[in-house]
């Protein structure tokens, strides 16, 4: 048995030197190549250095690109997040003369012209009056009034018998807080623009006042705008 071992170990001896000497021999044939074709490897050789550098940089400005891209979208969303909280909390202390003069900032930023304030104690229903970017005549009603509670179909009504009044081509009713279902139907029902807590969010924070009127009425915009809604305002 110790024979038998013992020639065991020397055959497993003799396969590791082969191997040896095999790769000794492999890596000489390698560098004896390399050296009568480095004429004609090396420029191989260091195309393919160049490649994989350019390859490789090109792929960290992409990863780069996207990472700032990605976090600059989100610093815009969350700007924007908190700029329209932050802008409603302070709509919400205003007076109700302070919110219609508020609002005829803003209809003036979005190049309307001849807004003025007609609010008062005998104002037919009227808070602002104004024209439109394109000319039509419009006539506003203000209610600044606590998030939580609803505007009455009511006082919809009384715009609509505003813009009889004015002979105004747009009647625009701008609120701090929502409508009541009857409200909102009036309003969609007889072309009126009802710019709840939401769409005044929106125009606040730049959306244009004429560009509201495909948010309004019964419906709530488009997936984006439900979206911001849900995550600024709760």
């Amino acid at each position: 048995m110790a024979a038998a071992r013992k020639r065991r170990g020397t055959a497993a001896r003799k396969r590791r030197e082969r191997r040896l000497w095999g790769g000794v021999i492999a890596g000489g044939v390698g560098v004896v190549l390399l050296v009568v074709f480095w004429n004609v490897i090396w420029p191989c050789l260091v195309g393919a250095l160049v490649l994989g550098g350019v390859v490789g940089g090109g792929w960290w400005l992409w990863r780069t690109d996207l990472s700032i891209r990605g976090g600059d979208r989100q610093w815009r969303h969350d700007e924007a997040v908190r700029a329209g909280q932050r802008t409603l909390a302070e709509v919400d202390v205003m007076t109700g003369r302070e919110f219609e003069d508020f609002v005829v900032e803003l209809c003036r930023r979005d190049g309307c012209t001849d807004v003025r304030r007609v609010g008062g104690s005998h104002d037919n229903g009227a808070d602002v009056l104004g024209r439109l970017p394109d000319g039509r005549s419009m006539v506003i009603q203000c209610k600044r009034y606590a998030p939580k509670r609803k505007v009455p179909s009511r006082e919809v009504r009384d715009l609509l018998g505003a813009k009889v009044h004015f002979k105004a081509d747009v009647a625009i009713f701008v609120a701090t807080t929502y409508f009541s279902g009857p409200a909102e139907k009036f309003a969609a029902e007889n072309d009126i623009l009802a710019v709840h807590r939401d769409h005044f969010g929106l125009w606040n924070n730049g959306a244009s006042l004429p560009s509201l009127g495909a948010v309004t009425g019964l419906g709530q915009g488009d997936r984006r705008h439900r979206e911001r809604w849900k995550e600024t305002y709760g």
